[in-house]
């Protein structure tokens, strides 16, 4: 009868040590993108376009003001995080760009998406107003 109880008890821990371990683990960024750095302006007019892209791919998961807490985000296996966070904000904006770009797991890449680059740019500009 214990054995009944101690299997399932043991897979539960397991599922959510494998959750804590996935969602606190750390997304490496290439040094190449690490160093990069912004080549927009972070102006009125960049930050307004990145949050004209903010709203038609971002903020369905991401939500309004970056929380995570957008309508897509709690049927994602992974959380969306929280962009007004300090760990968020004191990523490079390479990182910021490199991670839009590449996705990971329920990211999806942004390459095709927001083919133009500086678009990118413009977004990791609003994203640094999420504060």
């Amino acid at each position: 009868m214990k054995i009944k109880i101690l299997i399932p008890a043991l897979l539960l821990g397991a599922a959510f040590f494998m959750v804590s371990f996935q969602s606190n683990s750390d997304w490496p960024v290439p040094e190449k993108y690490q160093k990069m750095k912004n080549p927009v302006a972070a102006d009125d007019d960049s930050i307004e376009m990145g949050e004209d892209l903010w709203k038609t791919h971002c903020k369905s998961c991401h939500g309004k003001e970056g929380l995570g807490d957008g309508s897509k985000a709690a049927n994602l296996d992974t959380p969306c995080g929280d962009f007004t966070s300090e760990k968020f904000q004191k990523q490079t904006d390479g990182a910021l760009f490199y991670k839009t770009l590449e996705g990971r797991g329920d990211m999806p890449s942004y390459k095709k998406k927001i083919p133009n680059e500086e678009d990118i740019w413009h977004l990791v500009n609003f994203m640094r107003t999420l504060e």
